[in-house]
């Protein structure tokens, strides 16, 4: 399952060597990371920064040993002030583990001056190999697929294109059918996951970020979105359960059920 991935979501701060020992073990080959990380609950993970030279030398050498690679560079944000010339050295760290892609959304209300944030970071990133994606996130600037869209329009680009994250698709008001409406080459990733239809925590980014659903176990209409997506992108497992977390179920034992539900999904859809 080559094209099976473990996002960093998961893992509430779990440090990058560690992260790809993780992903690994789950018998997967591509992972995401953030450049800067935060623990997100009291694991007693400490902070780390891919910026340093010798935490970038061991995630290379533990990814040359198990045969893990970064799929996705997460955690760009926009913010009102927000300059993308900033994000350089995050890029050149990047670029140095061979990260082929970066996430961005935004929480800058201003919609004009976030497509152009996009475009000037679309564009440092394109001097080092990585292209840009955009994830609609309902409740950020840019919402649902066709703010997205119009973000992809304005930055004219090749090299930016969308995620689709399941969750963020169908509660957004989109579907599979929206997908398949897509001209090629519009998405470059997905992020699976499941979840209700209706809200099931009263604030949807607490949800999103804290407690999701194995695949399968909700009421996404997973198999119809996986069969409309793109065969070749990598498929990124994202459901981060803090409530086990804080149980001391480990990460291993939070992601292997999930692992496996997708792998049932994607042979079912036949992508595996």
């Amino acid at each position: 399952m080559d094209q099976l991935g473990v996002g960093f979501l998961n893992g509430f701060g779990l440090p990058p060597v560690e992260f790809v020992e993780l992903t690994a073990e789950l018998g997967c080959r591509h992972m995401s990371t953030a450049v800067h990380g935060l623990p997100m609950l009291p694991l007693d993970y400490p902070r780390y920064s891919l910026k340093d030279a010798a935490l970038r030398r061991d995630v290379l050498a533990a990814m040359g040993h198990h045969g893990v690679r970064i799929s996705l560079g997460d955690g760009f944000l926009v913010l009102p002030g927000t300059e993308s010339p900033s994000w350089a050295g995050d890029l050149d760290a990047l670029a140095e583990l061979g990260v082929p892609r970066i996430n961005v959304v935004s929480l800058d209300p201003d919609l004009g001056r976030t497509f152009d944030e996009f475009a000037a970071l679309t564009e440092l990133a394109a001097r080092r190999d990585i292209e840009t994606l955009v994830e609609p996130v309902p409740g950020l600037t840019v919402g649902d697929l066709p703010t997205a869209m119009a973000a992809r329009a304005h930055v004219g680009r090749p090299e930016f294109r969308i995620l689709i994250d399941t969750m963020h698709l169908v509660r957004s008001g989109s579907g599979a059918a929206d997908i398949a409406g897509l001209e090629a080459g519009c998405v470059g990733y997905a992020q699976l996951n499941d979840t209700t239809l209706r809200p099931r925590l009263g604030d949807y980014m607490e949800e999103a970020m804290f407690e999701r659903m194995v695949p399968g176990e909700g009421e996404l209409p997973l198999l119809e979105i996986l069969r409309a997506l793109p065969r070749d992108l990598v498929i990124e497992v994202e459901v981060p359960r803090r409530s086990l977390a804080l149980a001391g179920v480990s990460p291993l034992d939070r992601l292997r059920p999930c692992v496996a539900a997708a792998r049932r999904l994607l042979s079912e859809a036949q992508l595996g």
